[in-house]
């Protein structure tokens, strides 16, 4: 334990970091922190289980069709701002298990890990981490205006918080360690990006960490409600400026909201297309690399089954500042319609937040979303990314995992074959933005 502590003070203190520290939840690793279980989570202690008062309440809520995993298990540990390499040691002597890990605000790393009784497999993966404090080099601190519905739940606090789910999931051990070698990639956007807190809803940016190795962090300060405009001035790429290296990637997708900004020097050729160019010139000063991702599409279709533009001249907009600045562009306005296209009218409902009354509990009225993801919508959106990245030749391509292939939206994966664990975290109500 103090030698944990100590390890906290020497990165707050400005140090280089060169801590690991592992704990061990069924004694098989012997030179490690064991946790019992009864260790909850406290400041003091810095690290224990997490959350058990909000599986417990989702448990006594739980309907026919909103079910939760026998088992779920978060885990925190204190840290500072940073990107941490997380091992997981996944197995149990005593049964098979099925086992699901995400971290922070639902952030998909390792999907439905299968494992044999008495086997154990071990998964290494980057997080990155933050509170909502912006540090500068003069010393002087502000803080970052965030959104989050009833106070602060995974992210934008003190701690890396891992959750453990599935159908029969099973925990070993825990190995985290600093990595600042991981390249970082940078998130700006909406509710369609956004590392949403509660099911139903979903987001690419808190799934396509799924498809990363190790040597990157997926850093995701997108919001609800966002503009390009409104991100800047919620101090958002202050922050990430305090934070990037060489080498890092800002990607950045807006359109949604923008364009009911109805004010004077508003529009797509106006203010938007500036707030893009600053984030493009703050990025390249730092010697990060810009990439621009046109927005996702609404689920509007046409009497002729094909989805009506409603972004207006935002996505050309887009379009024109990066041909000028020399942005790549991930074309998911593009991919989007296709998805939903081949989806069908009817089809294309199965990956939004679309469910009749009384899925979930306290939903007395149908979700009919025709903007917002469900799990399956944004992780086959995660996987369009990531198309993007190929087919535009990153040079972070070499760090995707070996399952990480092109994808044509034209044929997505099979909806019904899709499995997702329900978190215990859950809101009826829809994220800002439309």
């Amino acid at each position: 334990m103090k030698k944990l502590l100590f390890a906290f003070i020497l990165i707050l203190n400005g140090a280089t970091p060169s801590w690991s520290q592992t704990f061990s939840f069924d004694g098989r690793e012997k030179n490690a922190i064991q946790v019992n279980p009864t260790d909850t989570f406290t400041t003091e202690r810095g690290y224990g289980y997490d959350f058990r008062e909000v599986v417990e309440k989702a448990r006594n809520m739980q309907t026919e069709t909103y079910q939760l995993a026998p088992f779920i298990t978060y885990f925190s540990v204190k840290v500072p701002d940073g990107n941490y390499r997380v091992t997981v040691t996944l197995g149990n002597k005593k049964k098979k298990a099925c086992t699901t890990v995400r971290a922070e605000a639902r952030r998909l790393y390792v999907e439905n890990a299968e494992t044999k009784k008495g086997e154990f497999k071990t998964y290494t993966f980057t997080v990155n981490k933050r509170d909502d404090i912006i540090r500068t080099p003069d010393n002087k601190q502000s803080y970052v205006r965030t959104k989050s519905k009833g106070g602060k739940k995974l992210v934008w606090d003190d701690c890396l918080t891992l959750e453990f789910n599935g159908d029969v999931p099973a925990l070993s051990s825990i190995q985290i360690t600093p990595a600042e070698d991981a390249h970082t990639i940078w998130l700006c956007g909406n509710s369609t990006v956004v590392d949403q807190d509660c099911e139903p809803w979903a987001s690419w940016g808190q799934m396509i960490p799924r498809w990363f190795s190790d040597k990157v962090a997926i850093a995701n300060y997108a919001e609800s409600g966002e503009t390009a405009t409104s991100f800047l001035a919620e101090g958002r790429l202050k922050k990430m400026l305090t934070l990037m290296k060489e080498g890092d990637y800002l990607m950045i997708e807006f359109g949604h909201n923008d364009q009911k900004e109805k004010y004077l020097g508003s529009g797509a050729f106006y203010n938007f297309a500036y707030a893009l160019k600053q984030f493009v010139d703050a990025a390249r000063e730092k010697n990060v690399r810009p990439i621009f991702i046109t927005p996702t599409q609404r689920r509007f279709f046409d009497e002729n089954g094909r989805i009506k533009e409603t972004h207006d001249n935002y996505p050309e907009a887009m379009r024109w500042v990066a041909k000028d600045l020399k942005v790549p562009v991930i074309e998911l306005h593009e991919m989007t319609r296709t998805f939903y296209e081949t989806l069908g009218v009817e089809g294309s409902r199965k990956a939004f937040v679309q469910y009749p009354a009384g899925t979930f509990p306290g939903q007395d009225k149908n979700l009919e979303d025709n903007t917002h993801f469900n799990a399956y919508g944004a992780y086959e959106i995660a996987k369009m990314v990531v198309n993007g990245i190929i087919e535009l030749q990153l040079p972070i391509t070499e760090f995707l995992r070996p399952e990480a292939v092109q994808y044509s939206p034209s044929k997505p994966d099979d909806v019904d074959s899709f499995q997702w664990s329900y978190s215990p975290f859950l809101e009826i109500t829809k994220p800002a933005g439309n």
